[in-house]
């Protein structure tokens, strides 16, 4: 089996808006660097889920969910890792690279 290289999931996490791919399915308010909104992973009525763009990852103070890109699609859509690469490649018009 091919294994995706680690220069096309590295393409992928800087290539990929992980604010605009989020914002898809939550809504982010602004706050300082970071944004924050409601975590989508439990039931919570005050927004302790923050996405950084700088550090290209998410997190939620509250459950503990983490995550760049790749494990967003993963967490949220139910995608396999495979799955997640490919979708997000084919958003940004990345050609995946194999090792």
């Amino acid at each position: 089996m091919k294994r995706i290289s680690a220069s096309t999931k590295q393409r992928i996490k800087e290539g990929v808006d992980l604010v605009a791919l989020v914002g898809e399915s939550v809504q982010l308010k602004k706050s300082g660097a970071s944004y924050v909104g409601l975590c989508p992973f439990h039931n919570e009525k005050s927004g302790s889920f923050n996405v950084a763009p700088a550090k290209r990852i998410f997190h939620c103070f509250g459950c503990g969910e983490s995550g760049d890109a790749i494990g967003w699609m993963m967490k949220h859509h139910g995608l396999s890792f495979t799955d997640a690469v490919e979708s997000l490649a084919q958003r940004i018009g990345l050609v995946i690279e194999y090792e």
